[in-house]
């Protein structure tokens, strides 16, 4: 019995992987419906306040980002091709293989930087062509090979492209997933949870899929008797920092915590603080499948 169980158990969480891998939003249970548009004014204020309205904020977030680019391309009056510069050099970092890099480093040298040389409308400081060359002559690819270019370009999108983008439509959206994002309570029933697929010293891992995204993720669920056996409340705590502070390089989000009770209070003065009602504290990050992370909730 306990065999077909887990044969059960299988078959249901390879199904819900499928599923999360082809259009995800389509066969999601719930939707996520987003605040009226007339937020934006409420919302505008109340970043400003936090000093989160500047590029540097916007442009960091992947919501941000995504917003900010799709406006460039489909919405501004005039071309944006700082952004798909700065997307070539992102994508030039990324690269571990030397002979990769070399040839991405051509390729952006070539169209970025050689062709607006010849135009005369290379809009970059002298030192950010001489700094690139110095290394492309010796045929050497570090990693910062760009460098002083992401400095240059996003002193131009903090310019106009910025200032446009925070009167169109596209800012009212993020503005409205912001207002999503601060009151969204998320609980146990928000996921779908199957086998487990780990375990470790202070609890299991199991597999999840969210109701509203259909996106998959992994549900850390720590015994906090264990935790307080093992005196481990400060690894714990280090572990979820640590989670909520995540980026893997590209704008990526956070970790998202779900307390199993409501009325459970998450201090920094540990787990021995906290209601004896919850017996473990979750925490979902993404599956290795997935690129990005939906929500950011730390």
């Amino acid at each position: 019995m306990a065999d077909l169980e887990a044969v059960l158990a299988d078959v249901s969480y390879l199904m819900a992987m499928e599923k999360s891998k082809c259009t995800p939003a389509a066969r999601a249970s719930k939707k996520i419906i987003l605040p009226d548009p007339s937020v934006r004014s409420v919302m505008h204020k109340y970043m400003e306040k936090k000093n989160e309205v500047n590029f540097d904020k916007i442009f960091n977030q992947v919501l941000g980002y995504l917003l900010f680019k799709e406006f460039c391309e489909q919405t501004s009056e005039e071309p944006v091709p700082q952004l798909k510069f700065y997307e070539e050099i992102k994508l030039y970092e990324k690269q571990e293989c030397v002979e990769e890099r070399r040839r991405i480093a051509r390729d952006i040298y070539d169209n970025f930087i050689m062709k607006e040389l010849l135009a005369h409308s290379h809009d970059y400081s002298k030192e950010c062509v001489a700094h690139v060359q110095k290394y492309l002559m010796k045929h050497e690819v570090p990693p910062n090979l760009f460098e002083p270019y992401i400095e240059e370009i996003f002193q131009h999108l903090r310019g106009e492209p910025f200032k446009n983008f925070l009167e169109s439509d596209k800012y009212t959206r993020f503005c409205q997933w912001k207002n999503l994002e601060l009151n969204i309570q998320l609980t146990m029933n928000d996921f779908s949870v199957h086998r487990i697929i780990g375990r470790g010293g202070f609890g299991e891992v199991y597999g999840c899929r969210k109701a509203d995204t259909g996106k998959m993720y992994a549900m850390k669920c720590l015994d906090k008797k264990r935790i307080k056996m093992k005196q481990g409340e400060t690894l714990a705590l280090n572990e979820r920092i640590m989670l909520s502070l995540v980026s893997t390089g590209e704008r990526l989000g956070g970790t998202i915590f779900l307390p199993q009770n409501e009325t459970v209070r998450n201090n920094s003065e540990g787990f021995h603080r906290i209601q004896p009602t919850c017996s473990c504290v979750l925490f979902v990050y993404d599956m290795p499948i997935q690129n990005e992370f939906v929500l950011s909730m730390s």
